[in-house]
């Protein structure tokens, strides 16, 4: 929100007071409480007629610092809240006759005393970010309506990043951004997936604990702020510190929660029916076989909208006409050794036969006067389903559950963007504050029912709406975009600024959802696709299967499907971590290399977990673009074995069967024995590729249930030998890939020098 009007003035119509000093304070073993008058008061007189914004500091987490600011305290508390993993901190609290201070862990807050009122965070002694006076404001906009707001410096050359997943620059320096999750496709400001968390280059991140729509001007409205602002009477941020960006994503997973351990065979290639095509058994088979046939192997099969009548979204009932049998269907689909996903969406329309049923008993979302909130927009008469209603969760869930049954193995969670602010829900939740959360709660409810059927170990969706909270429940897919490669591109950034939210695992529709691609474009962002955590080809009005697009697609499908595959053992050791730390699977390249200032704004290219950098291409000419981070040792193309100084920006141009795919020196990545299913022994005739080993390197081998298998640790003893320990893997081939050469040797359980 943008209340100033340059540098002193304010907008027309905005009544602004801002937090001029601390005037007293009261502190308890976990707690420091400031109370800072609207404007100076030098005697008790000025104490009347004045207001105070109150200030209460505390830690949830070691390293976490909590302010939180408020106008009028007695305003009703409005659920719902997000749910956060706190622990029992006791801080140091002191004071000095210039600042009040208040420390967790190696964080450091300091408030100054004096009129110019002052909050300064310092992590081990290094001033990550201040706020200033004239920060901390009282903002009456001209409806009325009341917003807490704050600004935190941004220092010279410090650049921020996040805020969910969003489709403009990756850097955000310069940009308003309105958290309000919308149904807006991938090419504008809006975003499916707003998260009011931010993280910065300087070492720390900011979480504003509040689903309304909080609003951030950074380095918008002062281009040396980060100006957020909550419409309420109150606002809460936590600042995080780390030692690095790593550490500040690790340590807000553990505040707002860990991603789960998405099931392996998820990482495996899903093909969808597409949106609007005309498909029956007969299709699906066609497509089915078709894959098998050209040896592309494939996972999951998917049925969008379609598998149900058209103007009856949701009725969780198969389309008789185009599916006389689905559950024989389903189990002839399972025969070939594929897992079945089914598209579902919150809301019911009204020919829906479920419709009155969810009117009858009070399953929908409400207007004031108590008819059920309808419009429109998407389904005709459509009615949300009110997920704060137990009943309603039953019946909606008890759905689902039928599918299982039938033999459906997870869902697409679709929509749950477009949510009113004038309805009234079943727990009394307040509206305005529902409308992002929402998409938690949805996505939640049909996880936690994957999972209560399932298995732990086989829940997952496949959702488009997001909020905080929401990184426990993989996997998220990026929306609808266009398929062209400014699309494309906008994809990745999206996916990239998503990923430093603690969201561990993304993909997109493979060559565009909205129109036909080009047989070059499917060929590029197959590779793309192939290359990200998960991998789906779906589109609107056109089928997507690589046939359609040419052999060579076909060719480029089996070959990037098969790469991919083979490289589970790599790919499972990263999603471990990435449950386990919260740090993405697809990292942008600042995360990963913060100390290369190169790599701070780059949004074309990203790390593959630790060791695999991928540079999508994004043009019709095969030039492929890519900055080569520097480090101690060459990087190593994972396809042909060239070699790369770092430091350095490349421009080569590449067939469809490759790719810029660098392996980070000093690395070693296990391949699996099998490039035709995602479920394999990862542990079995593995080999083991060594990387320009400058010293030691070692990695770890999980099992398909993400349990430890097995581990292999390279030592470089002298110039020319190695010695290898091997332990859980047996017999392996082991692969050094240094000096400009390839050795291959056989090697088996124990310790062996090479």
């Amino acid at each position: 929100m943008k209340y100033s009007d340059g540098g002193w003035l304010f907008k027309e119509g905005y009544e602004v007071k801002f937090a001029v000093h601390v005037y007293d304070a009261r502190q308890t073993k976990d707690q420091l409480t400031l109370y800072l008058p609207y404007s100076y008061v030098s005697n008790k007189g000025a104490t009347l007629d004045g207001g105070l914004l109150t200030m209460e500091v505390k830690s949830p987490r070691e390293d976490i610092v909590g302010i939180k600011l408020y106008n009028y305290k007695g305003v009703q508390a409005k659920t719902p809240e997000f749910e956060l993993f706190t622990e029992e901190i006791t801080p140091v609290i002191t004071e000095n006759e210039e600042i009040y201070t208040f420390q967790s862990g190696k964080l450091r807050v300091e408030i100054t005393k004096g009129e110019g009122l002052t909050t300064s965070f310092y992590y081990e002694d290094r001033l990550l970010t201040s706020s200033n006076p004239r920060s901390k404001a009282l903002v009456i906009d001209p409806k009325g309506k009341t917003h807490i707001s704050e600004q935190l410096n941004i220092g010279v050359g410090e650049l921020v990043y996040g805020l969910g997943e969003r489709f403009t620059h990756f850097v955000k320096n310069g940009q308003s951004v309105d958290l309000w999750n919308a149904d807006g496709g991938t090419g504008t400001e809006q975003s499916y997936k707003n998260i009011p968390f931010y993280i910065s280059n300087a070492g720390y991140g900011v979480f504003v604990n509040s689903p309304d729509r909080v609003e951030f001007e950074v380095g918008s409205e002062k281009v040396s702020k980060v100006q957020f602002s909550n419409p309420s009477q109150s606002l809460e941020y936590f600042l995080i510190a780390g030692d690095d960006m790593k550490a500040v994503i690790e340590k807000y997973t553990d505040l707002t929660g860990k991603p789960s351990l998405p099931p392996a065979w998820s990482f495996g290639l899903w093909l969808s029916t597409s949106f609007l095509t005309d498909y029956n058994e007969e299709t699906v088979n066609s497509f089915v076989d078709g894959m098998f046939e050209r040896d592309i192997p494939l996972e999951v099969f998917h049925f969008d909208c379609l598998w149900m009548k058209e103007y009856e979204w949701c009725n969780f009932i198969w389309d008789e006409r185009t599916f006389p049998e689905p559950e024989k269907m389903l189990q002839r689909l399972k025969n070939k050794g594929l897992k079945i996903c089914v598209w579902i969406n919150p809301y019911v329309g009204q020919k829906s036969p479920l419709f009155d049923v969810g009117m009858e008993n009070g399953y929908f979302l409400k207007r004031e006067n108590g008819d059920v909130w309808q419009w429109d927009k998407w389904q005709a008469g459509l009615a949300i389903v009110d997920f704060t209603n137990p009943a309603a969760v039953a019946w909606y869930t008890g759905h689902l559950k039928d599918l299982m049954a039938m033999g459906v193995d997870s869902f697409k969670t679709d929509f749950g963007e477009r949510i009113p602010t004038d309805a009234v829900y079943f727990d009394g939740s307040d509206a305005e504050k529902m409308h992002n959360y929402y998409a938690y709660l949805y996505n939640q409810i049909v996880f936690d029912t994957v999972k209560e059927v399932k298995g732990e170990r086989e829940a997952i969706v496949f959702a488009r709406s997001a909020s905080v909270g929401s990184q426990r429940l993989p996997v998220h897919w990026g929306g609808d975009s266009t398929s062209d490669y400014p699309s494309m591109a906008e994809s990745l950034r999206a996916g990239l600024s998503f990923g430093l939210g603690g969201f561990g695992y993304w993909s997109h529709d493979i060559s565009g959802f909205e129109a036909g691609a080009t047989p070059d474009l499917y060929k590029r962002w197959t590779q793309f696709g192939l290359l990200s955590s998960h991998s789906r080809y779906h589109g609107s009005w056109e089928y997507k299967v690589p046939w359609i697009y040419g052999e060579e697609a076909v060719d480029v499908a089996r070959k990037f499907t098969k790469l991919k595959l083979s490289l589970m053992p790599y790919l499972q050791a990263q999603s471990v971590y990435t449950a386990n730390k919260g740090i993405p699977m697809m990292r942008p390249m600042v995360l990963e290399f913060p100390e290369d200032e190169m790599t701070h704004s780059l949004d074309r290219q990203y790390m593959l977990g630790d060791s695999l950098l991928v540079a999508p291409i994004f043009n019709d000419t095969g030039e492929g673009s890519f900055y080569v981070p520097k480090t101690a040792g060459l990087w190593t193309d994972y396809l042909t074995d060239k070699k790369y100084l770092g430091g350095q920006w490349y421009k080569e141009n590449y067939d469809y069967f490759h790719l810029p795919l660098l392996v980070q020196p000093n690395q070693i990545i296990v391949e699996g024995s099998i490039d035709n299913q995602a479920e394999y022994d990862y542990a079995k005739n593995t080999r083991i590729h060594v990387y320009e080993l400058q010293d030691q390197a070692s990695t770890t081998v999980y099992d398909v249930a993400g349990v430890k298998a097995g581990e292999v640790t390279v030592v470089r003893t002298t110039i020319e030998s190695f010695e290898v320990t091997i332990t859980g893997l047996g017999d392996a081939t082991i692969v050094l890939h240094q000096d400009d050469q390839v050795v291959e040797k056989h090697v088996s359980e124990g310790t062996q020098t090479l």
